[in-house]
């Protein structure tokens, strides 16, 4: 008989409606609990029959069985912080207020009233029952129409979510999160407000309609977080940064706009070890090929991004690049994450056009390369910094940002090759992009090949 190694987690409880289609309410939410590490129990509240596309019909469980799942729930598990969702009805909301006075843990209250296919799911005469429920929570969650319905404040700005919000605390609840999905712009403004003060997080706007759970999803992340003791604001922070990546990479499912991905932050932290195997075993192609003459004086560097990177931090590359050597082209140390500055940031901002790059690699640019280049009939593109606005800063990514504007919109396919003709200090560059690792090296021992003759 084996020894068991049991795994201690912390444990959140989400109270909400049951999402047949699987991308919103309970199953949104263990799932994005699961994501975080945390052990997600549940007291469902509805039934309802819904899709990408919306709700279908709904059903109310009775509130003794709602009240019996709680205290199940509470009455064995050492839960950590809950979150509410789908309540619908009066009854309902009233019975988890109930309940809600007892709890000695952070209570998060999403008021769901509205679907973001626009179906409504919480009948008329319940919304004024929120604010004894309200008074007992954390943190409310409302996106724009529902601080209107629970304030009367149209939130169409920073503003007035601050006003939306501080109408909001009047009901006793610690802080208010407005959330900032359904006010149109290029960035997405989640405003916290509390009495010590108001926090915004902004994203960009993903262009995307596949919001299905974004709500229900950001509220568990904050939850989870919370049980695991992180300070609300960090929660918060945390929570909005994991859902901008969660709509980015949405789960393509069903025949409407698909499903917020919940778990793509858990698969991008599994995807590190073989992204760095990747990109070691692109170098050590080079090295057995002795690519030197594609080597530039500054050095080159494979980079390699995990499957849903956003961040340089998300990069695997060589510590000190690959220089020419008496021996060949050689690395300097090995592959970590966050090696590489130039062409990590480069690969990041190419990415922004076409997702599915994930691998790059930086070779001196000069005539023999451009004549090689020419040879191969690959899809090139170029621009020159010496053209960069003087108002773009060569700081944060933002000249990598710029350049791989001029390369990649606009395009139906991604180019095989980037020229940097630019030379404000640096020299001319040509950056092979791949979306496999087999790929970027083949074209690069290609290239090679055609300078070398």
């Amino acid at each position: 008989m084996r020894t068991p190694a049991p795994d201690s987690r912390p444990v959140a409880l989400t109270i909400a409606g049951s999402d047949s289609g699987g991308g919103a309410g309970i199953q949104a939410d263990l799932a994005t609990m699961a994501a975080h590490g945390v052990f997600g129990t549940s007291a469902i509240t509805a039934v309802t029959a819904q899709h990408t596309r919306g709700v279908e019909s709904s059903h109310v469980l009775p509130t003794a069985e709602i009240e019996a799942q709680i205290e199940a729930v509470t009455g064995d598990f050492a839960v950590g912080a809950a979150k509410t969702g789908m309540l619908a009805t009066t009854p309902v909301i009233e019975t988890v207020a109930d309940y809600a006075r007892e709890f000695e843990f952070p209570l998060l209250v999403d008021p769901v009233m509205v679907a973001t296919s626009g179906d409504r799911l919480l009948e008329a005469e319940a919304e004024r029952a929120y604010e004894d429920l309200l008074g007992e929570a954390t943190l409310a969650t409302p996106n724009a129409d529902e601080a209107e319905v629970l304030t009367d404040i149209e939130v169409t700005d920073g503003e007035s979510a601050v006003a939306a919000g501080e109408a909001i605390l009047e009901t006793g609840v610690d802080a208010v999160l407005v959330k900032g999905g359904h006010v149109p712009g290029e960035t997405v403004r989640d405003t916290l407000v509390t009495e010590d003060g108001v926090r915004t997080f902004e994203h960009p706007r993903v262009g995307t309609e596949a919001t299905h759970g974004s709500g229900c999803t950001l509220g568990s992340a904050i939850a989870a977080r919370l049980a695991t003791g992180e300070p609300l604001e960090t929660a918060v922070e945390g929570a909005t940064e994991f859902l901008a990546r969660a709509v980015r990479y949405y789960y393509d499912v069903g025949e409407g706009h698909g499903a917020v991905n919940h778990m793509v932050s858990l698969r991008n932290e599994a995807s590190r070890e073989l992204t760095a195997e990747e990109v070691q075993a692109v170098v050590d192609r080079f090295v057995d090929a002795d690519v030197s003459a594609l080597v530039p004086e500054v050095g080159m560097n494979v980079a390699g991004a995990t499957p849903y990177a956003e961040s340089v931090a998300e990069t695997a590359a060589v510590e000190g690049r690959i220089t020419r050597t008496l021996s060949g082209a050689q690395p300097n140390r090995g592959v970590r994450f966050g090696a590489s500055s130039h062409v990590a940031r480069f690969l990041l901002a190419a990415r922004e056009f076409f997702p599915d790059l994930r691998f790059a690699v930086n070779c001196r640019f000069d005539d023999d390369v451009e004549d090689a280049l020419e040879t191969l009939e690959w899809s090139v593109a170029e621009y020159d910094r010496d053209e960069q606005p003087d108002e773009v800063a060569e700081t944060d990514g933002s000249t990598m940002g710029w350049g791989a504007r001029q390369a990649f919109v606009d395009r139906d396919e991604s180019p095989v090759a980037v020229v940097d003709r630019g030379e404000i200090g640096k020299e001319a560059m040509v950056k092979l992009v791949a979306s496999d690792p087999e790929t970027l090296a083949e074209r690069a021992l290609a290239l090679n090949g055609e300078v070398e003759r």
